[in-house]
């Protein structure tokens, strides 16, 4: 009975799980402690509401398709003040991921207790139960990879074309979340064009790899597309100014890429993040059933190799570091404070099959090993170890800007006028002042920026932005003109400064908008 409805019940558990975890997260105020995480949040927002509201304003720093599925909830203030919107597709994937790992045990030929360890492994880290109470983007990439990873198993094992699609189109949503998906699509082509290659021929291998990469491929085809209708610039997501590159070179001028050039230092990082994000006694499993897996005569040599994609988002972390193209700081090892360590992450899914394949091989030992990875669970729990935690309140992650957003709320709530914000520097003000998103006047509104930065006393109310800063699009914008003398600075933050229209300046103030639908 229980063996017919396993799954069920282990998808019904996980729900429940991923429910209490986001209200534990709500109530306690972490759920939102990520800047990046009010930055996605603002974005779906803008879609739906402002001053020039609009698919285009899904822009072009992060790919699209989280912000996306924020579009039908995000219009409620209370999803989208919450957190809710964008939680809710961390949720799903939480629960999806973890009945993903229990199919990808029973394809690999897992009993029942293995397949469940497994799901406990994914589900009883701190880390995760974290992220997916949060409008980040880690959950809905690990699905869709997974997904992915998952269906590329079941072709090698059943060779069904159908398999292989389906494999196709959850990589391709995944190259619309992060870029580990655009990696996955050349990982899996490369293992999938060498083992058809060995065993079907030169023109089976190419028309499967043309049938693979296309429909995995269409997601980057669109991106490019869309970056060069909007921005007029095919490649602006990527050497743009707002863009990874931009901020990696600023760093690298500062010395703050250390891993750049730097095998070596690349894969110990990516190791301390990894085993932060994980636990070391789990890491350890992780690594002893990935070898037990891969060397495992009971599982056809190809199933074997396409579980190497397993391991795709690890090479991708180690050489984003290497090239780069990606920053990750671990406390007291490389900087003295935490950014982007929750990017260990990305191997959980593949961890928790591997530790759930070695309880499956390991009969003798199995209760041990379960035995010892309770224990350590246990205390992770009791010491509520998740580093993502820590890198959310006091990491270079978050940003603490209550002082701004609070004078915003208290001054700017009940009287009328504009406030002239760069989002690209300020999106966690925006979000945490509470204040509509039609209020601020920012890079995406079009005709309204263009008219404010040009003739701020005209449109602007507040002005908020740091001062001196060049990278503040706002002081790159007023620093041209003379528009501070009529305005006071009324406030002044470590995150930024309020500005305040001169009171005789106050009847020639634009407060309502004119410009109608833009284009």
């Amino acid at each position: 009975m229980f063996k017919k409805y396993a799954l069920f019940f282990v998808v019904l558990v996980l729900t429940v799980i991923s429910i209490y975890n986001f209200i534990f997260y709500y109530k306690n105020g972490l759920g939102l402690s990520y800047n990046d995480a009010r930055s996605h949040l603002d974005i779906g927002r803008r879609v739906v509401e402002g001053l020039k509201p609009g698919i285009a304003q899904i822009g072009s720093v992060w790919l699209p398709l989280p912000h996306l599925l924020m579009v039908p909830t995000i219009g409620n203030d209370f999803m989208w003040h919450s957190g809710l919107s964008g939680a809710l597709e961390s949720m799903i994937s939480f629960v999806i991921t973890g009945a993903l790992i229990y199919k990808i045990l029973e394809k690999l030929g897992a009993k029942m207790l293995a397949r469940l360890i497994g799901v406990a492994v994914f589900v009883l880290n701190l880390n995760i139960l974290y992220l997916q109470s949060t409008a980040m983007t880690e959950l809905l990439l690990l699905a869709t990879l997974t997904a992915g990873v998952y269906y590329f198993i079941c072709f090698y094992q059943h060779e069904k074309i159908l398999d292989l699609i389906k494999s196709a189109f959850y990589i391709m949503l995944s190259s619309l979340i992060r870029y580990e998906g655009w990696f996955l699509i050349g990982f899996a082509g490369i293992v999938l064009a060498l083992t058809i290659l060995k065993k079907k021929g030169y023109k089976v291998a190419e028309g499967t790899l043309v049938l693979f990469t296309t429909l995995a491929g269409v997601g980057i085809v669109l991106w490019i597309l869309w970056n060069q209708l909007i921005f007029k610039d095919a490649l602006y997501f990527a050497i743009g100014p707002f863009s990874a590159h931009a901020q990696q070179a600023d760093l690298a001028k500062a010395g703050n890429l250390p891993t750049k050039g730097n095998i070596l230092l690349s894969i110990k990082i990516y190791l301390y993040s990894l085993i932060y994000s994980t636990g070391a006694f789990t890491s350890f499993l992780g690594l002893i059933g990935a070898i037990v897996l891969w060397f495992d005569k009971k599982i056809k040599p190809v199933v074997r190799v396409a579980s190497l994609t397993l391991m795709a988002p690890f090479i991708f972390n180690v050489l984003a570091l290497y090239f780069g193209f990606s920053v990750l700081s671990i406390q007291g090892i490389s900087g003295n404070t935490w950014f982007n360590v929750r990017y260990g992450v990305m191997m959980m899914p593949s961890i928790a099959v591997f530790v759930g394949y070695l309880v499956h091989r390991a009969k003798s030992l199995r209760w041990v090993i379960i035995g010892l990875f309770l224990f350590t669970t246990f205390f992770m729990f009791v010491n509520y170890d998740a580093v993502t935690v820590d890198d959310a309140r006091v990491g270079s992650s978050q940003k603490n800007v209550s002082e701004v957003s609070g004078w915003l709320k208290d001054n700017a709530s009940n009287k009328s006028g504009f406030i002239l914000i760069s989002a690209a520097s300020h999106d966690a003000i925006i979000f945490s002042s509470g204040l509509p998103m039609a209020r601020f006047i920012h890079e995406g509104t079009g005709a309204y920026w263009e008219s404010a930065t040009t003739a701020p006393d005209r449109w602007a109310r507040w002005i908020v932005m740091r001062t001196y800063d060049e990278s503040d699009l706002t002081y790159k914008a007023l620093s041209k003109t003379k528009a501070l003398d009529k305005y006071n600075l009324v406030a002044k933050y470590p995150f930024a400064d309020v500005y305040e229209i001169k009171p005789e300046y106050l009847k020639f103030l634009n407060r309502d908008p004119i410009f109608g639908k833009q284009k």
